[in-house]
């Protein structure tokens, strides 16, 4: 239930052919692609073919994430048509979005359900092709806290959407572990790091912490791809040790 991956963002600097040589190198089973640089939005022929080659490699595109931020009116963002178009051409099974651009501090019950409504009526046109809604879980947006991300999926109720998680790098480790429990009814995939404030540290150093989001994963029985992120020095070297450890912490 649990597989192993990488967030393409981590590597933009790499062609798509790199991206998916240094993830087969490293043994992990699926690749998020990201829509900036490596398949951008709305190029559905580059997206068929990176979708081509990462099949032919014999890896899986876990999600394909996208620059749409839910809530904010078409003209000034990414329309929803064109990156659902490109995601069915990646052959992508959810597309990642974000809960609109204010953190949850910063607004009120009207922009709450702005960002729900839109969800919910992105998440409708996607159902249809099976293609799942998933939250990016990050600051400065409506997932920026579990209290935040909770509300906002219960006021969504859909079933077609879904929460991504991370670490938040300004809470303590029981504050990760719990908002990760809390979201776990509406869990999709988990990207890995193991980050301090403004640093970046290999994921070995963090293997008792990520035990125990692990196991809190697993508990859920829910599928998920534990994803790699922004590795430290953005070595390609050091991400193949985190590769390492990723898996056996998996196994572990």
């Amino acid at each position: 239930m649990v597989g192993s991956g990488l967030l393409s963002v981590t590597f933009r600097k790499l062609s798509p052919v790199d991206v998916i040589r240094l993830t087969g190198e490293a043994g992990l089973q699926a690749i998020e692609w990201g829509g900036d640089i490596h398949v951008p939005h709305g190029d559905v022929k580059a997206a068929a073919e990176v979708g081509r080659l990462t099949a032919e490699s014999g890896i899986r595109v876990a999600s394909y994430g996208s620059y749409y931020r839910a809530g904010i009116p078409d003209s000034a963002k990414v329309g929803f048509a064109s990156v659902l178009e490109t995601a069915i051409a990646l052959g992508a099974p959810s597309i990642r979005v974000w809960a609109g651009d204010k953190g949850s501090a910063d607004t009120d019950e009207a922009w709450r359900e702005q960002v729900a409504a839109d969800t919910r009526a992105i998440a409708e046109i996607a159902m249809k092709e099976g293609v799942t809604i998933d939250f990016e879980y990050h600051a400065r947006t409506l997932t920026d806290t579990a209290d935040s991300a909770v509300l906002l999926m219960e006021l969504i109720d859909h079933p077609n959407v879904r929460c991504n998680w991370q670490p938040p790098v300004n809470e303590t480790f029981e504050q990760r572990l719990d908002g990760l429990k809390r979201i776990s009814p509406w869990l999709a995939n988990v990207h890995v790091f193991h980050w301090g404030v403004g640093v970046k540290y290999p994921l070995a150093d963090g293997s008792d912490d990520w035990l125990r989001y692990i196991q809190a994963v697993r508990e859920t029985e829910k599928r998920a791809y534990l994803m790699l992120e922004f590795v430290k020095d953005e070595s390609p070297e050091q991400f193949l040790r985190d590769a390492e450890t990723l898996k056996r912490l998996i196994a572990d």
